[in-house]
């Protein structure tokens, strides 16, 4: 197989996104919520476990601490009594009153703006802080989980894909250059509901697969 340029791979990229706009023309964030500090916790919550699983204890978390001063007051154990269906509820909780407190500490109470100040917050990581800033904010972002992970090395749209344990902040450097800061928010919302519905961990899906003319990986 000839080796594609770096010009028609970048072509490629977006016939292939083009697809999924039309796939998915209206992704959105699949964590309930109300308030960018709800997102916050709610994607904390979200680590190793399902988002549609997160949606089911967030509405009791909510109500019960309203704010992040109301959550960093909380007694861990009925904290850990609502959250305990996640799995890793203990650490959980841990993580979500540390960051209520330094919320409450160091910013009044309201979820910062900016990747340094939510990285600064203990828990936060950088695929948290861009889950926040493109769907509470609307500040570009482009999360990178292991559904981007996956889909974008199986396509070949960044050229470490052998790699079997990618850096997150080079796949999201390399993938968002290749598109306007517009798009990073719903191009990762596409990436991850053709991952969930299509591209599959275990067995992809290419019988059914819309890109399976252009994947580089499909299945023959």
């Amino acid at each position: 197989m000839p080796r594609e340029s770096k010009r028609a791979r970048l072509a490629r990229m977006h016939d292939e996104y083009a697809v999924l706009c039309g796939l998915f023309p209206a992704p959105k964030c699949a964590l309930d919520f109300s308030t960018p500090l709800q997102l916050l916790i709610a994607t904390v919550l979200s680590a190793q476990t399902t988002d549609k699983r997160v949606n089911t204890v967030t509405p009791e978390l909510f109500s019960r601490y309203p704010d992040a001063a109301a959550l960093a007051a909380a007694n861990p154990e009925d904290v850990e009594d609502i959250i305990h269906p996640l799995g890793f509820y203990r650490s959980k909780t841990k993580h979500l009153l540390g960051l209520a407190a330094a919320l409450d500490e160091r910013f009044g109470g309201r979820v910062p703006r900016t990747m340094p100040e939510l990285t600064s917050l203990p828990g936060v990581g950088r695929k948290t802080a861009n889950v926040v800033l493109g769907n509470a904010f609307g500040v570009p972002g482009f999360p990178v989980d292991t559904h981007v992970m996956r889909v974008t090395g199986r396509l070949r749209w960044r050229t470490d894909w052998r790699d079997a344990h990618p850096d997150p902040v080079a796949v999201e450097r390399e993938i968002t250059a290749c598109f306007p800061p517009e798009e990073w928010t719903d191009l990762s919302h596409r990436l991850i509901l053709f991952g969930r519905a299509v591209c599959h961990a275990r067995k992809p899906d290419c019988a059914a697969c819309p890109l399976a003319g252009s994947c580089p990986s499909r299945l023959v």
